[in-house]
């Protein structure tokens, strides 16, 4: 099962880094929304490591 999370950056700072980084965790998809956001669909088992890598490069995840 996979999981969509929805991330901002403050300015687009870090989220070249996080899409990079995510795409390596192998995620899914990973969408750039081009507004310092992106939007990430995940497997199930990848979703905490996901939302560590967001945050550790600058980003607010909109999901819990």
């Amino acid at each position: 099962m996979t999981v969509e999370i929805h991330a901002t950056f403050p300015d687009g700072t870090g989220a070249r880094e996080a899409e990079l980084k995510l795409q390596a965790l192998r995620a899914v998809r990973v969408t750039d929304g081009g507004d310092g956001s992106l939007t990430v669909t995940i497997g199930d088992d990848l979703i905490d490591r996901a939302l560590h890598l967001i945050q550790q490069t600058g980003g607010m995840s909109d999901t819990p």
